[in-house]
């Protein structure tokens, strides 16, 4: 038995290498073929991308910095809000980096072991924001629904809780999905037709039987992606049935706005992700717009959504800025 790199310059200059061992050729790198090869046009995407990911971190952790400092937004809401900027700069970090570096590289490449971690933290931020957000739903239903009860449903020990349980239901649902995409063969092609590797496109490569993947992957979000959602509906209609029993005017506007920035995250994060994991995977210029709407532009919009459309934190902001 043998293994020879071998390593081949296809049209428009992709890099194609993998590892024959014996008779078999096992791909060792995947090419990201996603966005554009004009070098003008890659210039003015990498300029793009750097200022809307510096906007993401400063945003994502300015929203951290202020919640930690002002007393007034201790408290389960923004305890969960927190979480979610953290998770928000934490996504971004995992696609957008390796964007930037394939935009300026004459070889788009990632090792499988790359593209594998990658897959796996993609499908953990997913999974967790997800949950989180089921979560941020039910905060707003007790504090709605039973105010006079809210610190007691709401303790530190319940939301700690909730939180580890996202992040443990993420962490698991990632893990079941790579190790089974890491037992699949590749022998070529290596071209994915994406910026960043993800589970759909990358599994379209494998050479053997991948019926197992598909089916953890439908699993995964029938039962976390649309289970949440029905947790986020059933909160959301709780909550809106009572607003519509409250006979003061500015009560119930003060109710659906607290609610509406919570409800737009959820839109556009659920409708894009649900939709990109639940539809085979083409390559299509769509599946790229819908990839990049939940990994940069939603960690973008997120603290805007909660910060502008949020009395608190606006106060809160003013009186740090006033300290200085």
């Amino acid at each position: 038995r043998f293994s020879i790199l071998l390593c081949s310059c296809p049209s428009k200059g992709k890099l194609d290498c993998s590892m024959e061992i014996g008779n078999i050729t096992t791909v060792t790198e995947f090419v990201l073929l996603g966005l554009s090869n004009n070098p003008q046009i890659q210039v003015v995407l990498f300029v793009l991308f750097l200022v809307t990911y510096l906007l993401i971190l400063t945003e994502n952790l300015l929203m951290l910095l202020v919640i930690r400092a002002d007393s007034h937004l201790h408290t389960p809401m923004y305890f969960f809000l927190s979480h979610l900027s953290f998770l928000d700069a934490f996504y971004s970090s995992i696609v957008v980096p390796k964007l930037l570096e394939n935009l300026l590289s004459k070889w788009k490449t990632i090792s499988l072991l790359g593209c594998f971690t990658q897959i796996f933290l993609v499908i953990f931020s997913g999974a967790t924001e997800a949950c989180l957000l089921s979560v941020m739903a039910y905060d707003r239903f007790q504090a709605v629904c039973h105010p006079l009860l809210y610190m007691v449903a709401m303790d530190r020990k319940v939301c700690t809780g909730l939180v580890g349980a996202s992040w443990a239901i993420g962490m698991g649902s990632s893990l079941v999905n790579t190790l089974l995409l890491a037992q699949q063969n590749f022998c070529g092609p290596n071209f994915i037709h994406s910026f960043v590797c993800e589970l759909p496109p990358v599994l379209l490569l494998a050479c053997s039987d991948s019926h197992m993947s598909i089916a953890s992957i439908l699993t995964t979000v029938g039962v976390l992606g649309f289970g949440t959602l029905v947790l986020l509906l059933g909160s959301y209609t709780r909550i809106i049935m009572t607003a519509l029993r409250i006979n003061s005017a500015m009560g119930r506007s003060k109710i659906f706005s607290t609610c509406s920035s919570h409800v737009l995250v959820v839109t556009i994060f659920y409708g894009s992700g649900v939709f990109r994991y639940m539809t085979p995977a083409s390559g299509s210029v769509l599946e790229q717009v819908l990839s990049m709407q939940y990994s940069v532009v939603t960690p973008l919009l997120n603290p805007l959504i909660y910060s502008l459309k949020n009395q608190e934190v606006k106060a809160a902001l003013r009186r740090m800025l006033a300290r200085q």
